[in-house]
């Protein structure tokens, strides 16, 4: 049985109360028609518990709008959605078509700063998140007494005379649930030994952050990434309100895991009654980094796991020896849960 509107229901008990399961629970297939975000597709999704959240099935399949019960969870960056078709490649380039949103996948191949590696140049956080799914499906059904909503597709990063990745992603959740979960697959359909980074990174803002929030985990070591973060390291787990001429703070964690081997990381508000939990595999994942960024109109805080400590770039991964690579047909999985939090005010 579910849970849902303060009591227990079976699936024979809902049905007799709705025409169409849409009116509690659903997935809806949208077209943007104006803007930056002109013929993005996207996939709304609502649960019925007050959690709904936005996946763009032309970048990715990366989810951008995400609210609870009409609080705004993720932070919507000044360029806000925008298609694929407008991507920069080059730097920098790709903070212009940088949404924001709760989560935006960076990789296949490289993450982190712009470097030259090999002697190619690799622009800011890689192409996926720029690139369009195909095969995109979406279903919502009863597996006994619990309705399931699923969106499911592959994207592939590719290139003549160089990588052939393909990034396969199933995002679920079920009605009545506070929490989704992401399921990724990424392959070598080359022929070669490919470098392989990819690093999630989960974009939260107002008024989930504020200067009552608190960042919660159990970590084996925290360092920081540069000089701008090193005076932040005593409060790397506390925020600040917005404040003019913030220079963004990132931190490297190294967390630690429990008895099965999984990751814990919890963002807390308090005085909101909301907080953010992620669920997740330190083997497939083992470092996690901090993006605190408190300035005006740009306040965000970013929980970002990633599969290398490489966040200088893929030169920089290579030098540590900490470039992962997936041979001809190898795959890796990647799984996270993503959960709100609710408390007592």
């Amino acid at each position: 049985m579910l849970s849902l509107y303060n009591r227990s229901w079976t699936r024979h008990e809902l049905l007799q109360r709705v025409g169409h399961m849409d009116q509690i629970a659903g997935i809806q297939l949208l077209e943007a028609a104006d803007g930056l975000e002109r013929s993005t597709r996207m996939l709304h999704v609502w649960t019925g518990s007050g959690l709904d959240f936005t996946v763009l099935a032309d970048r990715a399949l990366d989810i951008s709008a995400c609210h609870y019960k009409g609080v705004p969870i993720a932070w919507a960056s000044p360029v806000g959605v925008v298609h694929p078709a407008y991507y920069d490649p080059q730097g920098l380039g790709w903070l212009r078509s940088f949404p924001g949103g709760l989560l935006v996948t960076c990789g296949l191949d490289h993450y982190g700063a712009p470097s030259q590696d090999t002697g190619e140049q690799f622009g800011l956080h890689g192409r996926i998140s720029n690139l369009p799914a195909r095969a995109v499906g979406y279903r919502a059904y009863w597996e006994e007494d619990d309705y399931v909503l699923e969106i499911a597709g592959q994207v592939r990063q590719a290139r003549v005379f160089g990588e052939n990745l393909v990034l396969r992603r199933r995002i679920s959740t079920r009605l009545g649930s506070n929490a989704m979960r992401i399921e990724d697959v990424v392959t070598n359909e080359g022929f070669a030994p490919q470098p392989h980074m990819i690093l999630y990174h989960f974009n939260l803002g107002f008024p989930l952050v504020s200067e009552d929030t608190r960042l919660h985990l159990e970590a084996e070591q925290t360092v920081p990434r540069d000089a701008d973060a090193e005076p932040g390291l005593a409060e790397w787990h506390t925020l600040q309100p917005p404040t003019a001429g913030y220079r963004e703070q990132v931190f490297r964690h190294t967390p630690v895991a429990d008895a099965r081997g999984q990751v814990h990381v919890e963002v807390q508000n308090p005085a909101l009654g909301l907080g953010l939990r992620w669920t997740y595999d330190k083997a497939s994942l083992p470092h996690l980094f901090e993006w605190k960024m408190m300035g005006q109109g740009m306040y965000v805080l970013g929980i970002e796991p990633g599969n290398s400590s490489g966040i200088e770039g893929r030169a920089m991964a290579r030098q540590r020896g900490d470039l992962p690579h997936l041979q001809p047909g190898e795959s890796r999985r990647y799984t996270l849960e993503v959960t709100v939090l609710e408390y007592s005010v």
